[in-house]
This record gives C-alpha cells, sequence and structure tokens, in this order.
C-alpha cells in the first residue's frame, strides 16, 4: 500500500517553532487527502479524534505493516518505513525505488509523540490507553494477550484465549481431559532406557473453575536421565499463586513428595522443566519404585491441588483443604 509523501527533516535538522507550524500543516494537509481517498468524506484534521486512525495508518510500515518507531526513515520523496524493514530494502525505497539515504522522518515522529491509543488486545478485555510510544511495550506483558499452547509434544505456534487453547488441546492434540481436584495416573515404559526430550503425557484438568496441566515426560540431566512431573496453571502468574499442589510417587515401602505453586503457561514448558520446578526422579529410583527386574518402567504419580484461601487477620495464604 502506498503512502502520501511527508516533507519531513533530515536527522542533522533542528526544529524551530516555524518548522513544527510548517510541519503541522503539511501533516494536517496530508491527513486530509488521506481521508478523502478512503471511505470517508469527512474533512479530518489533527485536533479531532477522528484523525488518530488516519496517523496510526501513517504510522505503519508499507513493508512488514507493523507500526512504526523511531527512528522512522524515508526517501527523498517523503516515502516511509520502519528501520528493520530499511536493511532489508536494501537500501531501496519500496514505493518508489529511490535511494533512501539516512533521512529521518522526524516529523512523523514528533506526531506520534502525541497520539494516545487503546491496546490492541482491547477485543479480549484490555480497556487501556497508552502514549504511542508506551504501547507496544504494554503489549508484551498484557495481562489480556493470548496464550501459547501449552503442548509441548510438538512445536505448536496456535495462540489464543484459555477457553479456545483447551478445546485445542483437546481436539487437536488428543489430550485426555479430567473433572476433579485429585488425580491417580500410572506410567508404563517398556525400555526406560530409552530417554528422550519428549513429553510422555499430557493430562488437563479441570478443578475449582480453573485447568490445570500435568506434565510428565523424561529428559537428559545433565548425564544422567530423569523423569519429571509438573503442574501449570493455564492462565497468568498472578492467579497462579492462588493454588498450590502435591505430587508423589513410591514403590517398595519408600516414597518421594512434592508440594510447589503451578507455573503459569505464561512460561514455556522448557522453562519450567530446565528450572526443575516439580518432581524430579532419578532413572534408578524409578526403576526401584517399579519392582520387577527393573526393564520395565511403572510409575504410579498421585496428586492433588487446592486453593489457598487468604488469612484475614495476618494476610497469609492458608490452605483450603476441605474444598
Amino acid at each position: 500500500m502506498e503512502f502520501d509523501s511527508i516533507d519531513c527533516m533530515t536527522s542533522s535538522d533542528v526544529i524551530d517553532d516555524d518548522d513544527e507550524i510548517h510541519h503541522h500543516n503539511q501533516l494536517s494537509s496530508l491527513l486530509k487527502s488521506h481521508s478523502n481517498n478512503g471511505s470517508s468524506n469527512s474533512i479530518v484534521s489533527p485536533a479531532v479524534h477522528s484523525s488518530t486512525t488516519s496517523v496510526h495508518e501513517l504510522l505503519e510500515c508499507p513493508v512488514c505493516t507493523n507500526s512504526m518507531y523511531p527512528p522512522i526513515h524515508q526517501c527523498h520523496n517523503g516515502h516511509t518505513l520502519c528501520s528493520t524493514c530499511k536493511t532489508r530494502v536494501h537500501n531501496r525505497c519500496p514505493t518508489c525505488r529511490q535511494e533512501l539515504g539516512d533521512i529521518r522522518c522526524l516529523a512523523l515522529e514528533k506526531v506520534a509523540e502525541s497520539l494516545e491509543l487503546p491496546c490492541k488486545y482491547t477485543s479480549l478485555g484490555c480497556l487501556e490507553i497508552f502514549p504511542y510510544y508506551s504501547k507496544l511495550k504494554h503489549e508484551a506483558l498484557c495481562n489480556f494477550r493470548p496464550y501459547n499452547c501449552p503442548y509441548a509434544g510438538s512445536e505448536c505456534t496456535v495462540v489464543g484465549g484459555i477457553p479456545f487453547l483447551v478445546a485445542h488441546l483437546r481436539d487437536d492434540h488428543k489430550v485426555d481431559m479430567h473433572s476433579g481436584c485429585t488425580f491417580n495416573h500410572r506410567y508404563v515404559k517398556s525400555n526406560p532406557r530409552e530417554v528422550e526430550n519428549a513429553t510422555w503425557m499430557l493430562t488437563v484438568f479441570h478443578c475449582y473453575g480453573q485447568y490445570f496441566c500435568l506434565h510428565f515426560e523424561a529428559f537428559q540431566l545433565g548425564m544422567a536421565p530423569v523423569y519429571m512431573a509438573f503442574l501449570r496453571f493455564m492462565g497468568d502468574e498472578v492467579e497462579s499463586r492462588n493454588y498450590s499442589y502435591s505430587l508423589e510417587v513410591g514403590g517398595n515401602g519408600r516414597k518421594l513428595i512434592w508440594e510447589g505453586t503451578p507455573r503459569s503457561i505464561r512460561d514455556s514448558h522448557r522453562k519450567v522443566r530446565d528450572s526443575h520446578d516439580g518432581l524430579i526422579i532419578q532413572r534408578n529410583m524409578a526403576l526401584f519404585f517399579s519392582g520387577g527386574d527393573r526393564k520395565e518402567l511403572k510409575l504410579r504419580v498421585t496428586g492433588r491441588i487446592w486453593k489457598e484461601q487468604q488469612n484475614p487477620e495476618g494476610g497469609a495464604c492458608i490452605p483450603n483443604l476441605y474444598s
């Protein structure tokens, strides 16, 4: 998409009051012509709210279509593009094919400073409005931004809200779905000496109106193969702290117990695993728990999830054991 030319200054120029008036008038005319070329015939001025959309369109890079941030570059004919795409187009304007040089579009950068725009996740529930140059930073951490698929058995690129991801895990990854806050799973592997960096099993639990992902897998920790079980919360980190869980594995009169707080799926599966934040079982111990001739892995992992209650006096959390 071609943009109207903007007569901007080089980075070596100095903006004085006359220049600001000059560029204000140019941008006003530009916005008016940009609006008249579109579907609307209304006169647009930078002073009115309806101009925000037009200015925002001008701040869209014609190459990558992302919003442009300083330094914003332009060619001698006034066509703009972002600094990332400037290197990608080999210093040639993608609109008129003229050499770009090192011209900064300071007028457009200055106009961007005055903009306030809604978060791009407005449709997902975020109602915040931010200055143009703060918007990108907020969106990277916005609580309403989509979640990545928590399935670890493949490089799944699906993103979305929690209800969407639950359906995606069930229908596309064929993940087992369970209701309740306790679990009792048996993991069997015929050749426990074959350890790969792969998820063995992912189970989703619906508990307290929330969804939790129970991971169990084998991987190499240094030179030693280990098995690990851990829980992730399908929601944000702050909310995940309202819950706790326990895992227990054992056999032959021995057992290992782990208690912790589920990690949010904002943290990737690999990040949680590599931080060792879960129940880790060395292979020799796992085979001891399995009993028999130690040629087959048979582990029974039990556990439960509970919700913490706020202590009204001291502010500390106490476990809600009776829900």
